[in-house]
């Protein structure tokens, strides 16, 4: 018995160690949640689904029309011109997040991958709100 207890022993710290990886796996951290909300946002820009993106915003809700039809005309003057000078953007990738625990956000760094091969990455601070991850 006393050996069967040592041999199933020298597993416990493995065990510990997929445990504690489980649990990690659970909750994702802030930055993880701002970053795949912001690429989400930036996504449906690309996608051209720029109602969708300007709701990505904080205070979306809360914008006159006329303003919200300028945004939305940006956005897609801002798509056609990638379209044309860059061959559109083919991929977004996160490239790292850090919380700025002072000021309350989320900075997200994305790289958009143009299809000229030209990568740049962005800045995208984000805020939560009630629960939900927003562009700042």
């Amino acid at each position: 018995m006393c050996l069967s207890v040592r041999s199933s022993m020298k597993y416990l710290p493995a065990l510990f160690l997929a445990l504690l990886l489980c649990l990690a796996c659970a909750n994702p951290s802030p930055e993880e949640m701002a970053s795949i909300a912001a690429k989400g946002y930036y996504t449906h820009l690309v996608n051209g689904e720029y109602e969708a993106f300007l709701e990505g915003k904080d205070g979306a809700d809360s914008l006159p029309e006329a303003y919200r039809e300028q945004l939305l005309t940006s956005y897609r003057q801002f798509m056609s011109q990638q379209n044309r000078v860059h061959h559109g953007i083919l991929d977004i990738r996160v490239s790292n997040a850090k919380t700025d625990t002072t000021l309350n956000y989320t900075n997200v760094f994305l790289v958009l991958c143009f299809g000229d091969s030209v990568n740049e990455e962005i800045v995208v601070p984000m805020v939560e709100r009630n629960g939900s991850w927003r562009m700042k």
